[in-house]
């Protein structure tokens, strides 16, 4: 099975290593890994704030991008509702529409790849802690997925993953929203990490670069004793 890795901005400039447990992951399950290096930003900071016209530009070069690919995967949920986005983005231009089409069919979230097409439930991993899971708006309200991670994280060896209170509320971060809004957004993360210490967890795990950011950001400012951890890096952990 071939499968192609988005990346996305943040995984490349911040969370590299996210990167890289993800192709472990895939490669550990027969898939052969490639990486297009003309990939970019999926666009969503310019759709989310208005501007599609230049987010077209974008989505046309993602379409031409990922085109040759079997599966697209990718660390992110968020990014990969943005690609999602893209037939409802060029609805007026049937051409492209379909070609986007084809692209949406195509793209999955990790543990969306790993548990619905490879129907993996437990990559073997082990981590002895205590932790909680944070599930990000876009990866459960608009990509729909609600089941694979916590059916992953279920089968981790010697982790006590603790119900998080209010999961469903957003951690503030929004994207362009948490510099735009920002004393409204440091309330929503302050009731987060709120909520995180009261499951008394070690570790914070989310399956978005950004939530992870944003929270683990002002969890360092609070200098409380969380580590943030992407959920591909708990699914790759071989902690004795």
């Amino acid at each position: 099975m071939k499968v192609s890795l988005f990346i996305t901005c943040l995984g490349d400039v911040f969370y590299p290593g996210v990167g890289k447990d993800v192709v472990e992951l895939l490669e550990r399950y027969g898939c052969e890994i490639d990486f297009p290096g003309e990939q970019t930003c999926c666009g969503q900071p310019a759709y989310n704030s208005g501007y599609h016209k230049d987010t077209k530009k974008t989505a046309k070069h993602m379409i031409q991008t990922f085109e040759h690919a079997e599966y697209v995967v990718t660390p992110s949920g968020s990014c990969a509702v943005m690609f999602k986005e893209y037939p409802s983005l060029l609805k007026d231009e049937p051409r492209w529409k379909q070609r986007a089409e084809e692209l949406s069919a195509k793209t999955y979230e990790l543990t969306q790849f790993l548990y619905r097409v490879l129907k993996v439930n437990d990559t073997e991993a082990s981590l002895q802690a205590r932790a909680t899971y944070h599930t990000s708006c876009h990866m459960t309200r608009l990509l729909g997925e609600t089941e694979a991670p916590y059916e992953l994280l279920s089968n981790v060896r010697g982790l006590q993953l603790k119900e998080l209170p209010n999961k469903q509320n957003c951690c503030g971060f929004g994207g362009t929203f948490a510099v735009k809004m920002t004393p409204i957004s440091e309330q929503m993360v302050d009731e987060k990490v709120e909520h995180i210490e009261e499951t008394e967890a070690e570790i914070l795990i989310g399956s978005d670069s950004g939530c992870l950011m944003n929270i683990g950001g002002r969890i360092d400012r609070l200098n409380k004793p969380v580590k943030v951890m992407h959920i591909a890096q708990v699914l790759n952990s071989r902690e004795a």
